[in-house]
């Protein structure tokens, strides 16, 4: 004990009563709950399908998505809502990802064994009615954009 100011200090309950109080600060950590915000969930679009689907893929922006089926991959487009493409796997796969940076399909079955990649190019039709050309109406035309210009 230690005299001060005429008061009574016991040391030992001082230390006590910083002991409890680390060990409540520390009880409250281990038991707090998790506290959930509340989240406003909105259907954009709703579409029923003639299959099954096994597993879903989406592009970063949303606009293509890559539906995989029993020996089936669809693609969907949300910009327009339809389905612009259908072909048909020849194994079994059950497993889909897309790889925005690559343009890449990736797709895996479990049972098969097999892995499949596919490289996925969009294709836009450009109407040129009405303008001047060379050479043959029908001909193909390929464009290259050039995106990362400075």
């Amino acid at each position: 004990m230690v005299k001060d100011n005429n008061k009574v200090i016991d040391k030992s309950k001082i230390k006590q009563k910083k002991r409890l109080c680390f060990f409540i600060f520390f009880l409250s950590l281990l038991v707090s709950q998790t506290v959930y915000g509340k989240a406003d969930l909105t259907t954009i679009r709703q579409k029923n399908l003639d299959v099954q689907p096994l597993d879903v893929a989406s592009s970063e922006d949303g606009n293509m998505i890559f539906i995989l089926s029993l020996k089936e991959l669809i693609i969907y487009s949300s910009e327009t809502d339809q389905i612009i493409s259908r072909s048909a796997l020849d194994s079994a796969y059950d497993n889909i990802s897309y790889s925005e940076k690559n343009k890449t399909l990736i797709l895996t079955g479990k049972s098969s064994k097999s892995l499949r990649i596919i490289r996925v190019e969009q294709i836009h039709d450009i109407s040129l009615s009405g303008l001047p050309f060379k050479g043959p109406s029908d001909a193909a035309v390929t464009l290259a954009v050039f995106d990362d210009y400075q």
